[in-house]
């Protein structure tokens, strides 16, 4: 017998005859004998259809507020989750976030779990009641209701995973798993069997969808494995574990992209120390993630250029930042691009096997796909480049990288 987590997103729990359909799921785990934790998503769409109640009231909705109102969405799915379960003839109790004593910081929107005090989740696995855990939200250190982000409901079926010390933590979503690159991009797209940590997080900061970065990162930290896997069919997935020898003897696992980042450029930057950091120190300041950073000099020794990499949302914010700088760098001079993407190729072999940039930029060289910005890591080469040339990049890397074959460490289902 084991304890599983198992938490539903959106699309599973999208309509009552879908919330019936995983309430039918959950108990077929429960009568092969296991203990079963349930963490539900808001209905496909709910959360954006509250953001937008809240805009049409304010056009900058009050934090604590809106995260009450966004709170809503999962207390919907898992009182007619319980509602189903019980009709079935099965024991089941919802659980908001302060229910089950999901205690977070006090940052609304996108607050970060600090604590999980799990005596009232397992009373009920004692009592044989399923426990359905409201995803996304919490409550902070004052009382008030907090929300996650997005993606919560992902960590927050990990982070609940970790707190019981379960088995396993099933993410079940409209995918089948985690594939060699996105699906709807190329047909030869292979699912995995399984992949390590490290490169799901590297494949989920670029763009892959499946598993929020956090939940990831929470699952390394506390080596919880994770089960990605279809709630539309009755399949295996692929499992997300602790690096394992084997894996390293691929060079590269995947082929990921992103397309929500903006390109900043800034010439005639004074070239004398401390203006990247301050510039750096001022973006950081609004909140704004940076990217790739590459610095270059001109023909006046004095000055230099600058260009970053930024979310395509934080592009217009940061640029404020910058028009700032303006009156005291006269030559400063601002420019932009959104119609950019990031491609990557993602493996923990590259650790061990040299030539993986070099076969990555011939390539895409080969097929006049010109590079703009280059960033490297211990498990992950990316490249800039102009956005419609992003699944021609994807189908070229996919194909050079052999990535449609088994790798050497998955047995054949």
């Amino acid at each position: 017998m084991a304890l599983i987590v198992q938490k539903y997103g959106g699309t599973s729990v999208a309509n009552t005859v879908r919330i019936k359909e995983v309430a039918e799921r959950v108990i077929a785990t429960r009568n092969a004998g296991h203990d079963v934790v349930v963490v539900l998503s808001a209905m496909a769409g709910e959360t954006d259809r509250l953001i937008h109640l809240a805009q049409e009231v304010a056009e900058q909705p009050d934090p604590r507020e809106q995260d009450v109102l966004l709170a809503t969405g999962e207390q919907v799915t898992i009182s007619l989750f319980s509602i189903a379960v019980k009709h079935m003839g099965h024991e089941a109790q919802s659980m908001l976030g302060h229910q089950a004593r999901i205690y977070t910081d006090h940052a609304y929107g996108r607050a970060r779990i600090s604590e999980i005090r799990t005596e009232p989740i397992w009373h009920n696995i004692y009592k044989g009641c399923i426990p359905v855990i409201a995803g996304f939200q919490g409550l902070d250190g004052r009382g008030n209701i907090t929300t996650l982000g997005r993606g919560g409901s992902d960590t927050t079926a990990v982070a609940v995973a970790a707190a019981l010390a379960a088995d396993v933590c099933e993410i079940y979503t409209d995918v089948a798993g985690v594939y060699t690159t996105d699906p709807n991009i190329y047909h030869k797209a292979r699912k995995l069997q399984r992949i390590s940590y490290d490169e799901m997080l590297e494949m989920a900061s670029m763009g892959a969808k499946v598993l929020h970065i956090r939940s990831v990162e929470f699952a390394k930290k506390f080596n919880v494995p994770v089960h990605v896997r279809s709630s539309f069919v009755d399949e295996s997935g692929t499992m997300v574990v602790k690096e394992e020898k084997s894996m390293e003897q691929v060079m590269v696992s995947g082929v990921a992209y992103s397309k929500g980042d903006a390109r900043i450029t800034l010439a005639g930057l004074p070239d004398v120390p401390g203006v990247a950091a301050r510039i750096f120190t001022e973006i950081a300041q609004e909140g704004i993630v940076v990217d790739i950073i590459i610095q270059g000099s001109t023909d006046d020794t004095s000055l230099a250029n600058l260009s970053f990499t930024v979310l395509r949302l934080d592009r217009q914010a940061a640029i404020r930042v910058l028009e700032g700088m303006k009156k005291e760098w006269t030559d400063l001079d601002i420019s932009s691009d959104e119609n950019i993407a990031k491609i990557s190729v993602i493996g923990v072999g590259m650790r061990h096997h040299a030539g993986v940039a070099a076969k990555m930029f011939q390539a895409l060289g080969n097929e006049g796909i010109n590079i703009h910005m280059i960033s490297t890591s211990e498990i992950k080469v990316s490249c800039v480049i102009d956005d419609s040339h992003t699944a021609k990049a994807v189908q070229i890397l996919h194909d050079v990288f052999e990535l449609d074959k088994p790798l050497q460490h998955e047995i054949p289902e």
